[in-house]
């Protein structure tokens, strides 16, 4: 495979010197930068263009949600290794979506491991992300995602969830809740990312479905 050259993405510097200490005790594995924020981490990645990224998703600017969905985007040959203390299974779905390759939680011992088998353009997943997968796409026959239920709302956006089935707009539901319209359209791109729905007709079949609305 020859070596695998890997950027390092996380605030915090300790962790950094950290990751970097494990890897280049692998002869196989080259640590070729290392970004502090999201921001950095697309620039750096354009620059490089590394073979994987180690990807924190608790970044200051751009979460490194976005900065996989830029970094996969603008070239597809380098694949990003999420590395997080979030188990949730929302980051683990936006994560996927947004084009990572492999979800691993800072407290394991397969950085090494997970590194090479993402390198080989394989995917590689946390205990926690393979049972979500295999919840997802083997114990539902069509591989409807299971999460399609109202617990992954925050109080507010179920409110605006309820509004925007009710057939308000933006505004009147800025009006509303006192709020900004941004407010509003943050709300529900966010409920649409956690519930998978790409359009208002689907928000309103889940709200009915759901009881939300009659």
């Amino acid at each position: 495979m020859g070596h695998v050259r890997v950027l390092l993405v996380d605030d915090h510097t300790m962790v950094r010197q950290g990751l970097r200490l494990l890897l280049e005790t692998d002869p196989e594995i080259e640590v070729v930068g290392e970004a502090g924020d999201g921001h950095d981490a697309t620039v750096l990645a354009a620059e490089l263009v590394p073979d994987v990224v180690i990807m924190d998703i608790a970044l200051p600017g751009i979460d490194g949600i976005e900065a996989t969905r830029v970094i996969t985007e603008r070239n597809r040959t380098t694949k990003v290794l999420v590395l997080t203390m979030n188990s949730d299974d929302v980051a683990i779905r936006r994560s996927l979506k947004a084009g990572a390759r492999g979800y691993l939680l800072k407290d394991s011992d397969e950085v090494l491991r997970a590194v090479k088998q993402v390198a080989r353009g394989h995917a590689y997943f946390s205990p926690a992300a393979a049972r979500l997968l295999s919840a997802q796409y083997l114990g539902n026959g069509g591989g409807k995602e299971i999460e399609d239920n109202l617990h992954l709302l925050t109080e507010r956006e179920l409110q605006v969830l309820r509004l925007i089935a009710e057939g308000k707009t933006n505004k009147d539901i800025a009006v509303e809740l006192t709020v900004s319209v941004n407010t509003v359209e943050t709300h529900r791109k966010h409920i649409m990312e956690k519930l998978d729905l790409h359009n208002t007709a689907e928000i309103v079949r889940f709200a009915v479905r759901k009881q939300v609305v009659r």
